[in-house]
Parts: structure tokens; C-alpha cells; sequence
């Protein structure tokens, strides 16, 4: 508290964070903080350049200023993540009357008494909390719990991660946002004694005022949900080991199996990028403040090199044995009588397929095209890759296995199968010749 009445180091912490975060360009949001007038300045005076702004509860004068707000929450956003995951220097209170919108759109900070400083283990813990509440992995979070101090030593993991789940409710939607997983986790903070550390404590309040201060400008607006792609952005760039283990448990369950519905949705949101960077200069998507949200390539590229390093080595056995499994799954509904896409059928007699097997060859069809936008990115990189894992004898051998496991499973489907087709197409000729 004597720390943020003392107007020299709140001077300091605004010029540090001037450093690290603010900035500005032609076309797009900046974040501006006022300058310190160190001449004026003493321990119980502060003296700071004056900035004209719009309060961001006072919607009629945005409106008036016709101010781009998913433009601001989208640089509000950046900001405040790359303070809580990247840099660790952050602004603890960023509620309404501690932020402005200045006429030409950019994002103005005041107020810098109280910030935090959160080493870099605690950030990494942050984003694996994340990645283990989406993934709904009570275990997992309770051992985030433990691994950064916040329940006491001895305490029955498995206890909290029964609470957690029993809090989170297997029936109940998701909630998306802060205040909605605070509400999750309360009872359960509560009746275990959990204890914060106080950095801990400050970020929790800088997430709740942060999306508190974008719902003003968007009632709607859920900072997890809004964060994740910044996450996923880094968890994909950063090739730190304790980084790969958090992507890896995105992407793949404890008993090994793939979780499919995260890495479609994966590879469609790096292949959306095809789309959006093919816009020609001038073109809206420029110099935009949402430009954060998009991929690195090369580092998609790694990170995929790197986990499939990781299925092809001894750990990865159990991913490679659920790997055969559902290649097989595939075949086997490329090869049903009932999924056949009804090539030689006539209109209106598709409806007769099997909705889950065709469903499933609608989602391998759309996969295969997001990943060709997304080689597409960098042809160069990706073929490299694949070429270097391909040359691999664990590669060699893992392809050998799939090739017998098929040969095994649809030995005697692919004749009944090709006679099937034979047969329609026996029979469209000979519907088209009457």
C-alpha cells in the first residue's frame, strides 16, 4: 500500500511500461502512456502529460467519434496478454477509470501505483491452468495447484480434482468467461485452505478488471475465450520443453489417444490465415490490431516436427497404437457399403447413409483441405519437414505398421467393396441406356 502512494516509483513504473508496450502506427489502435515530468516530480507529487480521452463507459461520445471498438479491445487484449504471459510487467488494475479512448482510436493507460511482476514459471503455469480448464482436466489443474504452491503440502490431489470436477459439473456449458471460472473454482479455493502468492493474487484482478473494461465497450466479450488464440500463438513459438508439454497435453490425452476436435480446430484457425494474409495490400486485414491472432509458420512447422518426434519415440507408443486405431476407423468407413459417397446413386438417395460415418468422411475431407492452405503458407518449410521425418527409421517402421494393420483389417472388405461399386456402376449404365 506505501509502495503505491510513493509517486517516484509509480513515475518508474510508467516509463518501464511505456518501454515495453507502448506504440503506435498509421491505420492502426496504439497504446500511448503519459509522459513523466521528472523535473516536477517527488515522492508525493506526480506530474504527467495531460491526454485527452473518452471514458470507454461513455458509449454516445465513442459512437460520436465513430471509434472502431472491437479494434480497441482486440489492442486492450494484446496489451494485457503480452503483460501477463510475455514480459511478466504488468498493470494490476486496469479498470475503466484507469483507461481511455483518445479521439484517433488508441488506448491510453493511467494509473501505475499498483502493477505486478510474475516470474516466468508462474506465467507458464497460467497458460497450463488454461490449456488444462479447456481441456476439463480436474486432475491436471489440481496438480497445477500444488506444483505452484497454492494448496498446502500434503493435501489429496485427487480430493480437489473430485471437487473440481463436481464444481465445473459434467452437464453444465462451459463457461467462457473470467468470472464465470472464478465462480467454478471459489468453493473449491475455499474448502482446501488454498493460498495465493501475491503476484498470483494481482493477476487474477487484472484479468477480472480487464474483462470488466471490455465489456463496456462489448457486452458480449469473454477474455478466456478471446485469449486463447493468443495461447495457442505461443505455446506454438515457444520450443522450451515445459512449452511442448503443454501443447502436447492440448493435443493429446493422458491414456494417449489424439484429441481430434482440438487439432481440427487447430489446423483450421493456422489455415484461416491462408485466406486472410492472401488479401491484397490496402485491403482491411493491413496493419490490423487483430494481426497478433495469426501463425508464425515456421513455428507451426516446428512445433508439428517436434510432436511428431514425440509420437515416433519410445514415450509416444500409446499415441502411435491410437494412431492405428482410428486410421483404421477411417478406412473402414471409406470402405462401408453404407458411407459409399452414392457416386452412381440418383439425387435424394445420399440420405440413406450412415450420418456418423459420413460425418466422419466430411471431417477427414475438410481437414486434409485446411492442412493443404496451411502448407501452403510455407511450401518450402513444410516439405523440408516432412521430408526429415520421412527419412527417419522410427517413421519408416510406424508406416510399415499402419500399411499392415490395414492390409489386415480390410483384406477381405476391398473386394466386397469393389464389387459393390461394380455393380452400381452396372447399374447407372443401364439405367442411362433405357
Amino acid at each position: 500500500m506505501f509502495d503505491e502512494i510513493d509517486y517516484v516509483l509509480e513515475g518508474k513504473n510508467a516509463e518501464r511500461f511505456a518501454i515495453l508496450y507502448s506504440h503506435g502506427g498509421e491505420g492502426r489502435t496504439s497504446i500511448k502512456v503519459p509522459k513523466v515530468y521528472w523535473t516536477y516530480t517527488r515522492k508525493s507529487i506526480l506530474a504527467l502529460e495531460w491526454i485527452d480521452g473518452i471514458k470507454l463507459t461513455d458509449a454516445e461520445r465513442i459512437s460520436k467519434a465513430n471509434l472502431n471498438r472491437k479494434k480497441m479491445i482486440d489492442e486492450g487484449l494484446y496489451c494485457s496478454l503480452r503483460q501477463l504471459l510475455e514480459d511478466g510487467f504488468f498493470h494490476a488494475d486496469p479498470h475503466p477509470g484507469n483507461l481511455v479512448a483518445t479521439e484517433d482510436g488508441s488506448l491510453a493507460y493511467f494509473d501505475f501505483g499498483m502493477m505486478g511482476d510474475i516470474p516466468r514459471h508462474y506465467r507458464v503455469g497460467l497458460i497450463q491452468m488454461l490449456v488444462h480448464y479447456v481441456n476439463r482436466d480436474p486432475l491436471g489443474l489440481a496438480n497445477d495447484f500444488h506444483s505452484l504452491g497454492f494448496v498446502p503440502e500434503g493435501t489429496d490431489l485427487h480430493a480437489v480434482a473430485t471437487a473440481l470436477r463436481v464444481a465445473f459439473g459434467d452437464g453444465r456449458r462451459q463457461s467462457n468467461d473470467f468470472q464465470g471460472v472464478m465462480n467454478h473454482l471459489y468453493d473449491v479455493m475455499y474448502d482446501f485452505n488454498f493460498s495465493l502468492p501475491p503476484d498470483y493474487a494481482l493477476v487474477i484482478r487484472a484479468l477480472g478488471s480487464l474483462e470488466g473494461t471490455a465489456k463496456a465497450l462489448d457486452p458480449d466479450f469473454k477474455v478466456i475465450e478471446s485469449a486463447y488464440p493468443f495461447v495457442i500463438g505461443r505455446l506454438l513459438a515457444d520450443p522450451s520443453p515445459d512449452m511442448r508439454k503443454i501443447l502436447r497435453e492440448l493435443l493429446i490425452r493422458d491414456d494417449g489417444s489424439i484429441r481430434w476436435n482440438r487439432l481440427e480446430r487447430l489446423i483450421a484457425a493456422i489455415s484461416q490465415q491462408s485466406s486472410e494474409s492472401s488479401k491484397k495490400p490496402g485491403e482491411e486485414n493491413t496493419a490490423s490490431s487483430s494481426d497478433w491472432r495469426s501463425f508464425d509458420m515456421h513455428s507451426v512447422v516446428s512445433a508439428t516436427e517436434d510432436l511428431f518426434h514425440f509420437i515416433l519415440s519410445r514415450k509416444g507408443w500409446r499415441v502411435r497404437v491410437f494412431l492405428i486405431q482410428d486410421i483404421v476407423k477411417a478406412s473402414d468407413a471409406f470402405l462401408q457399403e453404407t458411407t459409399f459417397p452414392g457416386i452412381f446413386e440418383e439425387e435424394g438417395n445420399t440420405g440413406e447413409l450412415n450420418p456418423e460415418r459420413s460425418r466422419m468422411i466430411r471431417r477427414l475431407v475438410n481437414g486434409v483441405q485446411s492442412f493443404r492452405q496451411a502448407i501452403s503458407l510455407a511450401p518450402n518449410a513444410w516439405t523440408a519437414m516432412l521430408i526429415r521425418v520421412a527419412l527417419k527409421p522410427e517413421s519408416r517402421r510406424f508406416i510399415l505398421d499402419v500399411f499392415l494393420a490395414l492390409v489386415n483389417y480390410s483384406h477381405d472388405k476391398v473386394p466386397e467393396t469393389c464389387w459393390i461399386c461394380m455393380s452400381k456402376y452396372l447399374n447407372y449404365l443401364d439405367k442411362q441406356w433405357r
